[in-house]
C-alpha cells in the first residue's frame, strides 16, 4: 500500500525550510525592484513607493530569516508556524499595499493615501489584508525571535 505524502511534510528538513525561505525572500526582493520601476503608473504613486519598499525590505527580512534558520531552537511544529507566518505575513502586506496603490485606497493608510479614495469594498479589502498581514508578520517575527532567544538561553546555561 502506498503512503500518502502530505505536501507540508515535504518541508520538514531544516535545510529545505531554510532554502524555501531564501527563495521567497529573493523572489520578493526581485519583485520589489521591478515594482520600483512601475511606481509612476500606479493610481497612487506614493502608495506604490510604500509597496516597493515593503517588497524590498520584506524580501531582505526573509533572506535574513532563511540564513538564520538553522540557529532556531524550535520544535518542528513551531518551525512550520514560523515559516508560514513570516512568508504569508510579509507577502500579504506587500499585496495589500500594491492593491492600495493600484486602487487608490486610503482608509488603511491615511498618510500615504491622502487625497485618494476608492469604493467601500476596495477600502475594506485592503484594510483587511493590511490587518491580517500585520498580525501574521508580527506573530511570525515573534516566533523567529523566540527561537533565536532560546538558542541564546541554552548556550548561556551550558557555561
Amino acid at each position: 500500500m502506498q503512503r500518502h505524502i502530505d505536501p507540508i511534510e515535504t518541508v520538514n528538513s531544516i535545510e529545505e525550510k531554510s532554502r524555501r525561505v531564501l527563495v521567497w525572500g529573493a523572489t520578493l526582493f526581485l519583485v520589489g525592484l521591478v515594482e520600483g520601476g512601475l511606481i509612476p503608473w500606479f493610481t497612487n504613486p506614493r502608495m506604490g513607493l510604500s509597496a516597493h519598499l515593503t517588497a524590498v525590505q520584506g524580501g531582505m527580512a526573509l533572506l535574513i530569516i532563511g540564513l538564520a534558520w538553522n540557529r532556531l531552537q524550535l520544535s518542528d511544529m513551531q518551525l512550520r508556524w514560523t515559516y508560514y507566518l513570516n512568508v504569508a505575513g510579509i507577502v500579504t502586506l506587500w499585496l495589500a499595499l500594491t492593491a492600495a496603490a493600484v486602487l487608490g485606497t486610503r482608509s488603511g493608510t491615511p498618510i500615504a493615501g491622502a487625497g485618494y479614495g476608492a469604493g467601500a469594498t476596495a477600502e475594506f479589502c485592503v484594510e483587511a489584508l493590511l490587518t491580517v498581514g500585520a498580525v501574521l508578520a508580527i506573530t511570525g517575527g515573534g516566533l523567529f525571535f523566540w527561537g533565536l532567544e532560546l538558542t541564546t538561553w541554552k548556550s548561556r546555561a551550558k557555561k
